[in-house]
């Protein structure tokens, strides 16, 4: 099973996220799943892919050009794939994964996760979504996609959905009982 991570490349976060974001890579491998991301160094990038290289497990990086000039390739990942841009990076990892994977992020990430959101939506693809809402990172999002559907602006019984789960290892129980029961 390939799972998609999208996450921050931030250095300038709290440890205790880059720690976590290790411990899911590390549990991602240790359950034979090969980890799908970004590509890129810095952050919970490094983390989840450091992660799931000391659990020895296969590792797909996935970056545009623009990334790899501004120096940020990374070494981890045992197959790389380089596109054109930052569009094409989405639609490449929508491509290759099984299922995605949200932990906590900035700009890039929420547009990749809402990327999914909306296609899975609309159809384009059935493949689930679990967003990890550790130390309550999601929270306010929760309120404004109850909003959103209290005031009609999507529908309340909406044919696909992000699941928020609040802890790594709960998220990769879930991947593994869907692994399961396919």
């Amino acid at each position: 099973m390939k799972v998609c991570v999208f996450c921050s490349s931030s250095n300038n976060i709290a440890e205790r996220y880059k720690q976590s974001a290790f411990r899911f890579g590390q549990n991602l491998a240790g359950k034979g799943m090969t980890l799908v991301y970004g590509g890129a160094t810095g952050g919970l990038m490094d983390a989840v892919a450091e992660g799931a290289k000391s659990g020895n497990g296969e590792i797909i990086g996935v970056i545009p050009e623009v990334i790899i000039k501004m120096n940020r390739l990374s070494a981890l990942p045992t197959q790389q794939i380089i596109v054109n841009d930052m569009s094409e990076r989405k639609k490449r990892l929508k491509h290759e994964a099984d299922v995605f994977v949200v932990l906590p992020g900035g700009f890039g990430t929420l547009d990749e996760m809402f990327d999914v959101i909306a296609s899975g939506t609309v159809g384009e693809h059935r493949k689930p979504l679990i967003c990890i809402n550790e130390d309550g990172f999601y929270s306010q999002l929760l309120d404004q996609i109850e909003r959103m559907q209290t005031e009609c602006f999507t529908p309340k019984n909406q044919n696909y959905k992000p699941v928020f789960v609040a802890t790594p290892e709960e998220c990769i129980e879930q991947i593994s009982n869907m692994h399961t029961n396919k």
